[in-house]
This record gives C-alpha cells, sequence and structure tokens, in this order.
C-alpha cells in the first residue's frame, strides 16, 4: 500500500512528532498508543523513536470495537475497569525518561451509535476517574505527551467526499504537512514548526503580561464572559516542562490559552463548527451558563444532546469550564474553510473553550489555585471571523484583543 504521504514526507513527519512534540533525548522510553488503521504512522512514528535514540519504542495498538463489545455485554460494574498491570503502566509513564505519543483519525465509525449513552460515558470515563493521579500529572505538564493524525480513508472521505478515495487521503495529508509547517514551501527539516511554535509561545507571553481579569467573546450566538484568575498564564506553541525539556502537546496548533476561574463565567454560546466525540458527530451545540456553570445544552438532534449530556454528567464539575482558547483568521488550518471533524484540528480553526479540568500550568501560584478539577477535558469550537475578543483589566480598562478576525496585540 502506498503512504498518502510518501516516504520522504512521512519521516519528516514522524520526526516532528518526536523531536518537537515529546522533545526525545538518548536513551528515553517512548510509548506509543495507535488504532489498528494507523499502524503505518505507528512504525514511523517507532522509526523516528530510534532515530533519536530511544532506548525502547513500545507501541499499544486499541481497538474501539473491544470497547463497544464490553459496554454491549459487560456487568455494569465492569465498565471503564482497569487491570492492574495498566494501572501500573499510567504510573510509570510519569517520570522524566518516558514520552507519550497519541495517534489521532476516526478509522472505525459508528462503534458506538447504537449503544447507551450511559454506559458508553461510564465505559470512557470511569478509567480517568481511577487515574487521577496520572491525570492531574499530565494536566500540570509531568507527562511528556503529544498528540498527531494519521489520514485514515474513513476520516479523509469526511473531509474530502468530493474525491476518490486514495486522492482524499493524499490530500488530506497534504494539509496536516501544511499545518505542520511541513510542506514542500516550508523551512527545512522541522525549522518550519519550531518557528511556528516560538512565536505562539511569545504571543501567549505578551498576553500574560496584560494581567487581563476578564474575557469577553461575542460573535453569532455567543455572549460569554470568563474570570481570569491573578497570576493566570496564556499558554500555546510550546513550552518548558518541569524536567527541562520543550514540548509541544498537540501538532499542529494555532491557539494561545488559558484556564478561567472556575465558577466564574456567564452567558449564552453557539458552537460555530461540529464537534466528532467518539464516532459521533454533533451539530447545532448551543448553551448558557449561569454562575460558571452549564445550565442549558442544545444539539441538532436529541439523541446527540442526550449523548453529550451524559458524559458532562458523569461527574459533578464537568459542566464548569476548564479552557478558554484563542485563535484568530491567520490559521493555516482555519482558512481551509473546511471541518475537519477532527477535534485535534478543528479546534485549531477557531477560537474554542473546553468543558472540563482546567490546565495546572496556568497559574504562577504553586499549587495553583481556581482550576476546575475535572476528569473530563472537552473542546467545543465558538469562534470564526465575527468572534469579537475584548479582555478587561482589574481597573476597568479594555483592551481590544481579537476584532475583524485577527490578533490586536
Amino acid at each position: 500500500m502506498t503512504s498518502p504521504f510518501g516516504a520522504d514526507a512521512l519521516a519528516r513527519y514522524a520526526d516532528c512528532m518526536v523531536k518537537a512534540g515529546v522533545a526525545l533525548r538518548k536513551d528515553d522510553v517512548l510509548t506509543i498508543t495507535s488504532p489498528h488503521g494507523h499502524r503505518e504512522l505507528a512504525v514511523a512514528l517507532a522509526e523516528a523513536g530510534y532515530r533519536a535514540g530511544a532506548c525502547v519504542v513500545e507501541v499499544r495498538y486499541d481497538d474501539p470495537r473491544v470497547h463497544a463489545a464490553r459496554i454491549k455485554y459487560g456487568a455494569e460494574k465492569c465498565l471503564g475497569e482497569l487491570t492492574p498491570w495498566a494501572l501500573a503502566r499510567f504510573r510509570r509513564v510519569v517520570a522524566p525518561n518516558v514520552a507519550v505519543l497519541a495517534s489521532l483519525g476516526e478509522s472505525d465509525p459508528g462503534v458506538f451509535d447504537k449503544l447507551p449513552p450511559e454506559r458508553v460515558a461510564a465505559e470512557h470515563q470511569r478509567p480517568a476517574l481511577k487515574l487521577k493521579g496520572y491525570v492531574k500529572a499530565a494536566l500540570e505538564g509531568r507527562v511528556r505527551w503529544s498528540g498527531c493524525a494519521w489520514p485514515t480513508e474513513y476520516w479523509a472521505a469526511q473531509v474530502y467526499p468530493e474525491l476518490a478515495p486514495a486522492k482524499a487521503q493524499k490530500r488530506l495529508a497534504k494539509d496536516l504537512l501544511e499545518f505542520c509547517r511541513l510542506g514542500p514551501d516550508d523551512l527545512p527539516g522541522i525549522e518550519g514548526w519550531t518557528a511556528h511554535a516560538k512565536a505562539l509561545q511569545q504571543r501567549a507571553q505578551r498576553l500574560s503580561r496584560m494581567k487581563i481579569e476578564r474575557v469577553r467573546l461575542r460573535g453569532p450566538g455567543t455572549d460569554l464572559e470568563v474570570a481570569l484568575s491573578p497570576g493566570t498564564v496564556w499558554r500555546g506553541g510550546r513550552e518548558k516542562g518541569p524536567y527541562g525539556h520543550v514540548t509541544s502537546p498537540n501538532i499542529p496548533t494555532e491557539e494561545v490559552f488559558t484556564t478561567p476561574q472556575a465558577g466564574v463565567a456567564d452567558g449564552e454560546f453557539r458552537c460555530s463548527m461540529p464537534l466528532s466525540f467518539h464516532g459521533r458527530v454533533i451539530e447545532g451545540i448551543a448553551g448558557e451558563f449561569r454562575g460558571g456553570r452549564l445550565v442549558r445544552l442544545e444539539a441538532k438532534r436529541v439523541a446527540d444532546r442526550d449523548f453529550l449530556a451524559a458524559f458532562l454528567d458523569s461527574e459533578p464539575n464537568a459542566r464548569r469550564l476548564g479552557e478558554v482558547a484563542l485563535v484568530d483568521a491567520t490559521s493555516r488550518i482555519g482558512r481551509k474553510r473546511r471541518i475537519y471533524n477532527n477535534t485535534l484540528l478543528d479546534e485549531n480553526a477557531a477560537a474554542h473553550f473546553a468543558f472540563g479540568a482546567g490546565f495546572g500550568g496556568t497559574r504562577t501560584s504553586k499549587p495553583a489555585r481556581y482550576l476546575n478539577d475535572s476528569s473530563i477535558h472537552l473542546d467545543v469550537m465558538i469562534g470564526g471571523p465575527d468572534l469579537e475578543v475584548t479582555g478587561v483589566t482589574a481597573k476597568g480598562r479594555r483592551i481590544p484583543v481579537i476584532r475583524d478576525g485577527l490578533w490586536q496585540i
């Protein structure tokens, strides 16, 4: 089978994930989680890992049909259960010499469609409740991880339905390379990505220095205001972790983001893009926050709304906000004017917020204060060319942050 990337481009893509994504060092352990349909990428990442000096590269293949089997036939008490050796694995990856890569891209659609949403939620959310230490470590940057995408035939057909399957895959692969600054017109090697990630990091640092205490987001169907705690830090592009590694947790990315103050968010929102979530494409998401909590949730289809609500209601704090992220019209992903039905890409096409867990690295205080505590982190997109973002300082000064689709700072 011919790679949708081509051998040289795939090797360059994998090198970017290994070197820039998780900053692999000599003698490190690299663990890769991949669906069966992503085997070609998993092998390329393993090769890149060994080229970078890894001592061991481990690939674990995940099968959603196995999860579906337990949801359909398993006892209620067994949903989301983990083996002792799986729990031990999660504990051991919180270490300075271990890096984690996850391959993303829908390859087995509709697996959970006809299953009870409450049982689907239990299967996917209960493990996080057993892994609170790991989730906390990941949110605080103590897990060196990154996500990357693979253009499966099914996913490519969703994005480019007008093309034949092989051509759609190649077009989606070309998009991924462009978004990662690895295209033919970009700087050689991974220099294009490094320069882009550094620019995002510098923009986040500028926002942090402005000491904004409230952010108002206004657009079609959206008028939402969130509060930021004193000492709030904005992040983006790349970051230096507690072990000294400079990583990019998501490749590609176009966002700068932070965690709002837990329990303070008011207003309405309407999503500008569908959400691809556990094999479903959920359209028409809208709702309202009062006193920091989601009090109203809508979707185009009632069944989709109920499916999403089941996840948000699976634990107490999931209806609060854990992230607000800003993206302007210069985003290469947004400029395509396509819906990619993949959160890794779609969240970087437009401004968004996330239900659930906040990020520990968004506070100067130790320990971090006023963060939402949850095992869920679910991004939904609300941005577009008409979105206006305004920052308000402690003295009431209003600062245009995004106007006419463009950064103003």
